[in-house]
């Protein structure tokens, strides 16, 4: 697997990788129409960009590392009651 593979698929790198999959799984399974996979799009750029804004906040808050590792993410979502995405 490449380097930048690799990467994508870290869970402490990418924390929206069941999104990413989620998609790619609904436009496998509706043959590459992506009008019917939509809701599934919406949901992944939901979560870019939440845990984007994450990153933002902690980065001018001065903690590291910028992006919360899987352990954390998991805490941080339990804390609100599941995915606000």
């Amino acid at each position: 697997m490449a380097k930048n593979a690799r990467k994508l698929r870290n869970q402490d790198i990418n924390p929206c990788i069941d999104e990413s999959d989620a998609s790619q799984k609904c436009l496998d399974s509706c043959n590459y129409d992506k009008n019917m996979c939509t809701a599934y799009f919406q949901r992944y750029k939901n979560c870019r960009k939440y845990w984007h804004n994450v990153m933002l906040h902690r980065r001018r808050e001065g903690v590291t590392p910028d992006m919360p590792t899987a352990t954390e993410r998991q805490e941080i979502l339990s804390g609100l009651g599941g995915k606000p995405y």
